[in-house]
């Protein structure tokens, strides 16, 4: 069941689009669950169909197929590490191997505390950046360099 806060957000979200067009929000709702829940499970996807009144399978494409969603668990502070070609070429496997080391865990792995998850992302469209990574999908952190991603860590341990 979606919680009251996130469907006054939806709803919210809803006033953007022609009535007959609710699905378009769809991003907006994986989104919202994702924020108040750390992640997005099956039931819930089930729940922003029936919402939405689209079919359940149509909200799963969209959750599946961008990367940002969180199909389970994946820490308090998930790292999103953009391997495509620019970042690849920019340094993104040092930044990877870092990270690896630093955390002690692989793409789609929780750290034992539970507090990081690892995940490995597609184009997120700051090729300038390179390497880069994206911290709960919230904050892109750009060139990236051992130094620089141990300051990152650090402020997160604070928080």
């Amino acid at each position: 069941m979606l919680s009251e806060q996130i469907q006054a957000k939806i709803n919210r979200e809803l006033k953007k689009y022609p009535t007959d067009q609710k699905q378009s929000a769809v991003m907006a709702a994986l989104r919202f669950v994702q924020d108040e829940k750390g992640w997005i499970a099956a039931d819930d996807m089930a729940d922003i169909a029936v919402y939405l009144g689209m079919p359940k399978m149509a909200v799963y494409e969209v959750a599946t197929f961008y990367h940002m969603y969180n199909l389970k668990p994946m820490g308090k502070h998930t790292i999103t590490v953009c391997t495509n070609l620019s970042c690849t070429l920019g340094g993104a496997g040092d930044t990877v191997a870092h990270l690896q080391a630093k955390l002690g865990i692989g793409f789609g792995e929780v750290s034992a505390d539970g507090r990081y998850g690892l995940r490995e992302g597609e184009c997120m469209g700051a090729c300038k950046d390179a390497p880069l990574f994206t911290v709960n999908n919230k904050k892109l952190c750009g060139r990236l360099s051992k130094d620089k991603i141990d300051q990152i860590l650090a402020k997160l341990d604070q928080l």
